[in-house]
């Protein structure tokens, strides 16, 4: 019988929080999702924690809904995050070789990785990734791996991905309150980037773009490596928002009709929205108005914004590979027309890598960044053991009750009584 471990991912969208238990069969090189919860983001917004108590239990449904269906307790997780507060900077590191009559070993990289961490940040921001790019040994650039290599003077050029540590220690704190230890925190675009992007693509160089509700997440690739993460404050729910108030709806009705519009952008004229099924009343929209005077401009708006950010970035001239578009914004209808026309780059929509198990509603772009959460903690070798099906850690659960919860309805079963 082939061994596996269990990969869990948690990932905290603007809207949904979305949490996958994957078995992994290393000796198959197989991997299977088998449990799959998706939960709104209560309590949080922008991918920031707004409110500890709604946040911790919209963790704690959507962990303990995955548990039940995997059959399996979680005990620790890759939890990915994409926030306005996330910047990134490229640093490099110079160290001398340890012994250079002989060859560069791992503690030699190790320790040009910590030179290059050493860069100087405000007491309110830590460090999430360091990924070296590009090593130089004696002033040959372009070594992928030193190690074995003979040489002197050692340098790494890498890419650091920065986050406000007060917004980092509440989401910690959430997740703990869920009772799962964090295996790691992987920023958004690096998770997606496992998913959706092919080993030619980071190494021609091309713009990565998840479209999230609230935020959108920039990241660029180039010689196999990041070299820029940004994130920014506006998503599809902008979108959904101009819909609402121009069209006069409710926000759900908003949003309705924008899933719907990609079905009938052949169509001309006005159309029911009871016929839609979005308004019981037989009230009409024009068609025109809904896609080319509110969705187009909010688009076009929404990639003026990430070209001026690859502009400044200092790396849009070096990614002929295009931009892959994710994230339930992909999905707008004329969004990639509108990224085409803005940026003037090649689009393709990114669709996730196909794994096993019960993957048939994730195959999306909007679950870029949860597929490729697993594929990076199954990359990074981190798994917990599986244990017997159906053997769950009650301490975990005990913590996983909230007291004020707890407390509260206590207070409401014995009020009545009270004289």
């Amino acid at each position: 019988m082939s061994r596996s471990n269990l990969t869990v991912g948690i990932d905290i969208g603007s809207s949904k929080i979305v949490t996958l238990v994957a078995q992994h069969f290393p000796e198959e090189e197989r991997t299977n999702i088998i449990g799959v919860s998706n939960f709104p983001a209560d309590g949080i917004k922008k991918g920031q924690v707004v409110d500890i108590d709604r946040a911790s239990e919209s963790l704690i449904q959507s962990v303990e809904s995955a548990e039940r269906m995997a059959g399996y307790s979680v005990s620790e997780a890759f939890v990915s995050f994409s926030a306005p507060h996330v910047e990134s900077i490229n640093s490099q590191g110079v160290v001398a070789v340890s012994n250079p009559k002989e060859e560069i070993v791992e503690e030699d990289v190790e320790r040009v990785i910590e030179a290059a961490r050493a860069v100087s940040l405000p007491s309110s921001r830590e460090i999430i990734h360091v990924i070296p790019r590009n090593f130089s040994v004696d002033g040959q650039k372009g070594v992928d791996n030193p190690i074995g290599m003979s040489g002197v003077r050692l340098e790494v050029e890498s890419h650091i991905v920065t986050a406000s540590s007060p917004a980092m220690r509440n989401l910690a704190k959430c997740i703990d309150e869920a009772g799962v230890k964090i295996s790691a925190f992987v920023f958004g675009g690096f998770a997606i980037a496992e998913s959706v992007l092919t080993p030619t693509e980071k190494e021609l160089g091309v713009v990565l773009v998840d479209i999230g509700s609230s935020v959108t997440t920039i990241t660029i690739y180039n010689e196999g490596a990041p070299c820029f993460s940004k994130v920014l404050p506006v998503g599809a729910k902008n979108v959904t928002n101009d819909l609402a108030i121009g069209l006069r709806l409710s926000l759900d009705q908003a949003e309705k009709l924008k899933l719907i519009l990609e079905k009938y952008k052949d169509e001309d004229g006005d159309i029911s929205l009871k016929k839609l099924a979005i308004d019981p009343e037989e009230k009409k929209i024009s068609l025109k108005t809904a896609v080319n005077g509110i969705v187009a401009p909010r688009l076009d708006e929404i990639f003026s914004l990430i070209k001026e950010e690859v502009r400044q970035s200092g790396f849009g001239g070096v990614t002929p590979a295009g931009l892959v578009l994710v994230g339930g914004g992909a999905k707008t209808i004329r969004a990639k027309y509108s990224c085409q026309k803005t940026l003037g780059l090649p689009v393709r929509v990114g669709v996730p890598e196909k794994l096993g198990g019960i993957i048939d509603d994730l195959i999306s772009p909007e679950y870029a960044s949860s597929l490729g959460l697993i594929l990076y903690g199954i990359k990074q070798g981190r798994s917990q053991k599986v244990l017997s099906k159906g053997v769950f850690n009650f301490g975990k659960i005990g913590k996983k009750l909230s007291v004020k919860g707890a407390i509260q309805k206590l207070f409401e079963t014995l009020k009545p009584l009270l004289p």
